[in-house]
């Protein structure tokens, strides 16, 4: 089953650049939005398996896009992505409600694929 990705940023060049990368590495990208509601729409209506979130979103917060897309207050998983590197956020990646992070200089198919299973395990082993 291919993974199907969501992808939150205000950057339309990075927008157009990820969304390539990632189909052409095997995600499926069902959606795109630029800021917190245009988010909350396109997940209801586009259903993905996974929402990658820029944690820079102008005058919007990634980490509070974040919380309101994740379980338990959402239902889908999200990743946090930053042209940052991941130590000068880890604290607060580690209070976000995300299930991980990937540096935008380094996303990959493989990298959320490996967050996402990650966070699946997580939660089997949490209800079993």
């Amino acid at each position: 089953m291919t993974l199907r990705a969501m992808i939150v940023d205000d950057n339309v060049e990075f927008l157009g650049a990820a969304c390539g990368l990632l189909e052409r590495q095997g995600l499926t990208v069902v959606g795109v939005a630029s800021n917190s509601a245009e988010a909350l729409r396109c997940v209801e209506k586009c259903n993905p398996d996974v929402v990658l979130v820029d944690v820079d979103l102008g005058d919007e917060s990634g980490f509070d896009v974040a919380g309101r897309l994740s379980p338990p207050v959402g239902r889908t998983p999200v990743v946090l992505i930053s042209a940052y590197l991941e130590q000068d956020l880890e604290d607060l990646i580690a209070d976000s409600a995300a299930i991980g992070f990937v540096s935008k200089s380094s996303l990959t198919a493989s990298a959320i694929v490996e967050l996402v299973d990650r966070g699946n395990r997580t939660d089997q082993m949490r209800s079993g």
